[in-house]
């Protein structure tokens, strides 16, 4: 009973700070705080034309958030999920030319195909990183952030190259045929079944860390290295296992966003997709339902900004200090949260 009021106090305050610091950013950019406020309601959550870009927007949010989670959840600090993405982008591309735009050779089997060699291509790139650390002693933080770079220009290469389209006139791959792209609920918008794979993927890792002894030892792992040895579990391995998972997330976002929304890979593939979920991972307490949520909230506030953006003379500008007074606003109220629940189970 104690622990649920802590945590209803922190979410209170979560929401009363979210609340100030838009507020606050608002008028700081000399934006009208009541229509700042409606236009992001109508730009997220308002009718069906809202809600499908929310919906679009938090599906790689909610997947690359997981990739994070389940990477750091066993001390394997993983900044590499933008590059992780891109390659899961670049696999399902890659099969693609090869299989599916010279006769549909796999059929029925063929979006199925199309994700696995995504989260293949995100969990040889998280792979690399992994070997990097646990074999060669480079502190992963720094190997999956220059992984990152090297996917970047990975990418450019493969879409001036081998990748790109049968006219050899644009930086980008040929369009996927509509028979290979997943089901959208209606023609007029882009949200599509994409975002129900990210909603199950997210209860089956809740499931596999907290029900599992696989998800145990991961968290034991992470938690306390030194248990972890006196236990006689394989740290490296556990680790090693726990960065594949973790790029195989990160790349079935890229792979989603690919057979779901754009059909080609281009310059502009990631939206910084990766880095992103680096916060809504954070913020959802590294647990994969807390990381459910908090994609979602983060999808509605990236599509309300974006309506915000397109009726304010300040620009897209606003969008990314929206996005980070929010990020602030949850920070403090962890904080809120942490020095209260000491208090609250203290108590007689």
């Amino acid at each position: 009973m104690k622990k649920v009021l802590s945590s209803g106090i922190g979410a209170v305050a979560g929401l009363a700070l979210v609340m100030f610091f838009l507020v606050l950013t608002f008028m700081i950019f000399g934006q009208p705080v009541g229509a700042s406020l409606k236009a992001m309601y109508v730009g997220s959550v308002a009718d069906w034309n809202a809600w499908s870009k929310t919906l679009v927007k938090m599906t790689p949010l909610i997947l690359t958030g997981l990739g994070a989670g389940v990477a750091w959840r066993a001390g394997m600090y993983n900044i590499g999920g933008e590059g992780q993405f891109i390659l899961g982008g670049v696999g399902s591309a890659w099969l693609a030319k090869m299989v599916v735009f010279p006769n549909l050779a796999l059929g029925g089997l063929t979006l199925p195909a199309l994700l696995l060699a995504s989260m293949a291509g995100g969990a040889v790139w998280s792979g690399i990183a992994a070997w990097l650390y646990l074999k060669r002693g480079v502190d992963v933080v720094i190997g999956t952030i220059l992984l990152n770079f090297i996917a970047k220009y990975l990418i450019e290469w493969t879409i001036n190259g081998p990748l790109q389209e049968a006219k050899h006139q644009l930086p980008q791959s040929d369009a996927l045929p509509q028979a290979a792209m997943l089901m959208r609920f209606d023609r007029q918008h882009d949200a599509n079944i994409g975002v129900f794979i990210a909603v199950i993927v997210a209860v089956g890792i809740a499931i596999c860390l907290f029900a599992t002894a696989s998800g145990y030892r991961l968290r034991v792992v992470g938690a306390s290295p030194s248990a972890a040895r006196a236990n006689l579990i394989p740290s490296q391995r556990v680790q090693m296992m726990a960065m594949l998972l973790s790029g195989a997330l990160c790349g079935l976002a890229g792979g989603l966003d690919y057979v779901g929304v754009s059909g080609q890979i281009g310059i502009g593939f990631s939206q910084q997709w990766g880095f992103l979920g680096i916060p809504v991972a954070l913020l959802g307490g590294l647990h994969p339902l807390g990381i459910l949520a908090s994609g979602a909230f983060f999808g509605m506030l990236f599509a309300g900004s974006e309506q915000m953006a397109r009726s304010s003379a300040v620009g897209t500008t606003l969008i990314y200090v929206v996005q980070a007074a929010v990020v602030l606003a949850v920070v403090f109220a962890r904080g809120i949260e942490r020095k209260v629940l000491p208090q609250v189970e203290a108590e007689p």
